[in-house]
């Protein structure tokens, strides 16, 4: 059973995504701020995302949406083809560790 958010018709539906890839960041969170609460006078109505620069920082942006910036097509390519080669390297890394290991045998 996947997990479901719903969200009341007059909100409006979010631009971004969660996990969605930014120019700013990975988007991890998002929260909406209704029209005519207290929040929204003080900062503005609508959907704003919680985002992490990148998977080892410490640190979490909040932007409204109108500052968040999608990847091109080419960007985004280029990420997730940078994480690939990076965890294709750490598994050849852990083979051969665990080549190491077993002396050569493949059945631990």
């Amino acid at each position: 059973m996947q997990p479901t958010i719903s969200i009341p018709q007059h909100w409006g539906y979010p631009r971004f995504a969660l996990q969605q890839r930014t120019k700013d960041g990975i988007i991890l969170g998002l929260y909406y701020y209704p029209n005519g609460t207290e929040l929204a006078e003080q900062f503005g109505d609508g959907w704003r995302y919680a985002l992490m620069p990148n998977k080892n920082s410490d640190e979490l942006f909040h932007f409204q949406e109108s500052q968040i910036q999608p990847l091109s097509p080419q960007e985004l390519f280029s990420q997730i083809r940078a994480e690939i080669e990076f965890y294709q390297s750490q598994i050849a890394i852990l083979q051969q560790q665990l080549f190491a290991i077993t002396g050569g045998s493949t059945n631990g």
